[in-house]
């Protein structure tokens, strides 16, 4: 059952229909809408190739971040994306823009659509952080054959997603929560998430939560996806699994998703623009239709998104007039037909929609503050120095340490790829040009150590080409580092 607003208003939504396929999709989804009753204003705009064609890096025009920025809402279509050179992914631009910090990714089991997991009852949601991590987007190349990205992981994103996805879990009526890292090998990052997570779990005693390594998390879904619920992740480890849960339902092109913010939502298809067929009215919209249900659900109306997911899952089930990606062979129809068959069926009832009361979903909001986290203590003890080099681990040892003799540093460890290499622990570390030298302070500096740590680069460079550095610290008395 949903529950259904005292009034209902018009909405304005931003309509982004995309590129390829994009553009039919989103004109049956509106065909289906407007059919339903639902209360809503478009206001198209672009994004997108045309875009990029247009010489507009980002893929997205201030006429269109001006639109989203005022309706606070947006239904969008397929974008392409470049991969690998030029331009940005305007789908990450818009999120970033607007820090729509939150991707919700249902993964439920759809009439009519047979996979090797039919039958099993799969009904969970996959909460993926959506601006951090490595898609910040931080790289370099730190010599001409070895390539650096950050992986950046914050404590307060951190706590965003993981409220969200409990926020979510009381809206749906459900009663657990999977927190999924890789904590066991990145323990200052993916650690960051298992325990902020457990940490924020607590305020929510009517929610079971567990922690689960994201590779078993993975196989986990495989073998066994009824037991999850909601399961929450960082950006890359969410983006990955969301695709492969969406695979045990039948696939990216029925997967809808929504990215969720303190002033924006945009709601989406994840599936490509298929530009192969696009114009040819092959599409099935099913995915943009489902997103168009979770939108309806955000702005309140309750009652519509409920009529069009029963019309479109009798569709489904009937299997009449279906699309030719999930009709029997031969027996495909239109984009439009398919359309009018959904619309055709408002107003009838699937049993197949799993009875859920859906309640608003009460995000928190988080100022518009710059987040700072302080420390009680704060010690300097050392500095990692990246060198480029191609001499081998010893002879790289024997010059680092007589740069460092004098300074306030002793040489500890040189490592290349994270595996120790001198002092020689007797491995066989396939070698490249790339090594981190960690220097530690005799006694602690006076100041803040910048003059200690400028006089050791100097010292450095003067045999070695040094990339970057990283200070070591302690936070409260712990270390703020990895070893090697």
């Amino acid at each position: 059952m949903d529950a259904t607003p005292a009034t209902v208003t018009t909405t304005k939504v931003t309509a982004i229909p995309g590129d390829g396929i994009g553009p039919e999709v989103m004109r049956a989804t509106q065909q289906v809408l407007a059919a339903a009753g639902a209360r809503l204003e478009w206001e198209d705009a672009l994004a997108g190739a045309e875009a990029f064609r247009k010489g507009i890096v980002s893929g997205a025009p201030q006429e269109t971040l001006d639109s989203i920025a005022r309706n606070g809402v947006a239904l969008k279509g397929p974008l392409e994306t470049p991969v690998g050179y030029g331009e940005k992914s305007a789908n990450v631009t818009l999120r970033k823009i607007f820090e729509m910090y939150g991707n919700i990714r249902p993964v439920r089991e759809i009439p009519g659509l047979r996979t090797p997991f039919s039958g099993r009852g799969i009904d969970f949601v996959v909460v993926r952080e959506n601006v951090e991590d490595v898609y910040a987007g931080v790289e370099h190349m730190q010599t001409p054959g070895v390539a650096q990205t950050l992986k950046l992981i914050t404590e307060v994103g951190c706590e965003r997603i993981v409220r969200l996805a409990a926020a979510l879990a009381v809206a749906e009526g459900r009663r657990k929560v999977t927190v999924s890292t890789k904590a066991n090998i990145m323990k200052l990052t993916e650690g960051m998430m298992k325990r902020v997570g457990e940490q924020v779990l607590k305020d929510y005693p009517q929610l079971a939560h567990e922690h689960m390594i994201v590779d078993n998390c993975a196989h986990q879904m495989v073998i066994r996806p009824e037991q999850f619920d909601v399961a929450v992740m960082t950006n890359m480890n969410g983006d990955i699994l969301s695709d492969l849960a969406a695979g045990l339902v039948g696939g990216l092109g029925v997967a809808p998703s929504a990215n969720l913010g303190d002033q924006v939502a945009m709601f989406e298809a994840v599936h490509g623009s298929a530009p192969q067929i696009a114009g040819k009215g092959l599409a099935n919209p099913t995915a943009l239709l489902l997103s168009a249900v979770m939108m309806l659900r955000h702005i309140g109306d309750f009652a519509t998104a409920a009529k069009v997911e029963h019309a479109l899952y009798v569709t489904l089930e009937e299997g009449v007039d279906l699309t030719g990606d999930i009709a029997a062979p031969g027996q495909g129809v239109s984009t439009w037909a398919f359309a009018d068959r959904v619309v055709a069926n408002l107003g009838r009832e699937s049993a197949k929609v799993p009875a859920r009361e859906y309640r608003p979903l009460e995000m928190k909001r988080w100022p518009a503050i710059t987040w700072y986290r302080a420390a009680t203590t704060r010690e300097l003890v050392g500095v990692d120095v990246f060198v480029e080099s191609e001499r081998d681990p010893r002879a790289i040892g024997i010059t680092l340490q007589a740069a460092a003799e004098g300074s306030a540093f002793t040489l500890e460890m040189i490592s290349s790829r994270g595996a120790q290499v001198w002092p020689d622990l007797g491995g066989n570390t396939f070698l490249v040009d790339h090594f981190r030298a960690r220097f530690m302070f005799k006694e602690a500096p006076k100041g803040n150590g910048i003059a200690e740590i400028t006089d050791l680069l100097q010292r450095i460079g003067r045999q070695h080409n040094w990339m970057h550095i990283e200070k070591l610290q302690r936070f409260d008395g712990a270390d703020a580092f990895s070893r090697a």
